[in-house]
């Protein structure tokens, strides 16, 4: 079992802090930020630091997702079809964890993420005009569709497209997330916004409501095989529920654009690390 001193903790706290800030803001889980710090920084185990990441959240996801769901951005129904696919990945990589390495999957991510990455930077082609969320057009919402209202009391109503693109993303998703502890919500918020044609502001809070979830489905395999850690996981998830719920406010202030390009960007990392881990190059 590993005891961490006094100043560890407080680190691990801060970086939980941090975690829980990007995950709130941006709808994912934040471990593509958390699992290089316990292992770069605090020296982890990769396989107790996946499994820390993954408990950071459920916790990420529990402290964020009331948030949004009482403003109704997250769309519930949405996230509940596609939470069946996500589950599923999750355990398959769960499972897969203890046995598989993780290379290649890395290495064939990075090269998904960096096309994906370029999108959410530019924008949707019926978008490129710059025209941002909040003045598109309103939508008959459908059945798996949703509506939201700005800050400024603007009603946004949206129709998701192509459900079977999400589910396929989910999988995926689910499927890294358990197998690498990074939450999954890099790939979800690009699927729902690109693919589903969901807004970004929507897209971010639903998997913030769907990660936790996911994170779940997964984190009885690590707890089985006795590699989550309770002291470092509590310091850990203390700063995330704290840092969650501040991005969590945080996010109806920042222009949906903006968080798009930002989430572009934090996928380029996240693509430089896999495709580094991939030719074995030690980043994490």
């Amino acid at each position: 079992m590993i005891l961490p001193t006094p100043i560890a903790a407080l680190g691990l706290l801060a970086a939980g802090v941090a975690t829980g800030l990007l995950g709130g803001m941006l709808g994912t889980g934040g471990g593509f930020f958390l699992i290089p710090v316990l292992v770069l920084g605090f020296g982890m185990p990769m396989h107790y630091a996946v499994a820390t990441s993954i408990v950071s959240v459920i916790a990420t996801s529990s402290a964020a997702a009331s948030t949004h769901v009482e403003r109704g951005t997250a769309n519930m129904r949405l996230g509940m079809v596609l939470e069946v696919a996500t589950a599923t990945g999750a355990i398959a990589g769960g499972i897969g964890a203890g046995w598989i390495s993780a290379r290649g999957l890395e290495g064939l991510f990075a090269a998904v993420l960096v096309p994906t990455a370029a999108l959410m930077w530019r924008g949707r082609a019926s978008e490129r005009s710059s025209v941002p969320d909040e003045d598109l057009p309103d939508e008959a919402p459908g059945r798996l569709g949703g509506h939201y209202v700005e800050a400024g009391g603007r009603s946004v109503r949206y129709r998701v497209r192509r459900v079977w693109a999400g589910l396929a993303v989910s999988f995926v998703a689910g499927n890294l997330s358990g197998l690498l502890g990074i939450g999954g919500g890099v790939f979800k918020v690009p699927a729902l916004r690109v693919a589903c044609g969901v807004p970004m502001r929507a897209a971010a809070a639903t998997s913030n409501f769907m990660i936790g979830v996911t994170a779940a489905a997964s984190a009885f395999l690590y707890l089985g095989r006795g590699e989550v850690q309770p002291a470092v996981a509590a310091a850990v998830v203390l700063g995330t529920v704290a840092g969650s719920l501040l991005g969590a406010g945080l996010s109806p202030r920042i222009h949906p654009r903006a968080i798009e390009k930002l989430f572009a960007v934090l996928l380029w990392i996240v693509a430089a690390q896999m495709a580094a881990r991939a030719i074995h190059l030690e980043t994490w």
